[in-house]
């Protein structure tokens, strides 16, 4: 499998309740690799036998640390180094006592840069499925390179999936503009509050059937409440979640779609593969960070 998205740095800050504006707030901090593309090829690369591997573009002032972590994790990295951007950096404020729910102040850097001359149709060499990270589509260069990745991938009949990624920089893009720029992949594996930005619905069953009209098959996370799965314009399974107390939220969406796109690569069917990315997404709120335990 072959992912394509962004590689940042997380600064993950755990405070309990609000926080105190013009004074000090506190809380435990760690500096961890994150980005929803190299996390979702992370946690593919851990809970499947295929190899997995990620084009991403980084700064110079990260790179060689990311490329350990990643290759730590048994992905196979293929950064490229922007000469001129920093590695993204994200900074999580995650709320204890809110369900170690996380609010994101982003900075892209690099991460927005990839662009069309950073493909090559020899990327798909070997891939039964190519994943893009929604966050492509929030920066010109990365729209541009969509569609060049998205051409090569039809023409090769690799099927595609994609993770909106962020429901505030999807609202900023426009749904209209978003659904016509991923027109022709395969799976959508979007957040609630993602379909529910998509479609204009308030539901998030009635959300999910409708965007599967345009897309074959619809895997909405539903967090606490495990994952629907549409097709044809109808919500064809509901699978649980498993049940955890949370400690970090950073990153389980990611958790669930390396793990799905994993086990239906292995041969599963949709609601298993589903199932198994449930299963990743309760170990993932278990750790500090987005990426999965390192190997024994």
């Amino acid at each position: 499998m072959l992912v394509v998205g962004d590689v940042v740095t997380d600064v993950v800050a755990r405070h309990r309740g609000p926080l105190a504006p013009g004074t000090d707030t506190a809380a435990a901090i760690r500096t961890v690799p994150g980005g929803a593309g190299a996390n979702v090829a992370c946690w593919a690369a851990c809970r499947g036998g295929a190899e997995v591997r990620l084009l991403g573009r980084v700064g110079e002032d990260a790179a060689a640390w990311h490329t350990r972590e990643l290759t730590a994790c048994g992905v196979s990295p293929l950064l490229v180094v922007d000469p001129r951007a920093p590695t993204g950096t994200v900074i999580c404020l995650v709320d204890q006592d809110a369900a170690a729910e996380r609010t994101f102040l982003t900075d892209s850097g690099a991460s927005l840069r990839l662009e069309p001359a950073d493909w090559s149709d020899a990327l798909l060499d070997g891939v039964a499925r190519l994943h893009l990270s929604g966050y492509l589509l929030f920066g010109e260069p990365g729209r541009a390179f969509v569609a060049v990745a998205l051409r090569a991938a039809r023409v090769r009949e690799v099927p595609v999936s994609v993770d909106p990624a962020s429901a505030g920089f999807l609202a900023r893009l426009g749904a209209d503009r978003f659904l016509s720029l991923v027109e022709g992949v395969d799976i959508l594996l979007p957040s609630r509050d993602e379909a529910c930005l998509l479609t204009g619905l308030p539901g998030a069953a009635e959300a999910a059937a409708r965007l599967s009209r345009r897309v074959p098959l619809v895997v909405s996370k539903q967090g606490s409440e495990g994952a629907l799965l549409a097709r044809a314009g109808q919500v064809c399974a509901r699978v649980p979640a498993v049940a955890v107390t949370p400690l970090d939220s950073t990153g389980a969406g990611d958790a669930f779609t390396g793990a799905f796109l994993t086990a239906l690569m292995a041969g599963a069917d949709p609601e298993h593969a589903a199932a198994e990315g449930c299963r990743a997404g309760a170990l993932a709120v278990r750790r500090v960070g987005g990426r999965p335990p390192p190997p024994a």
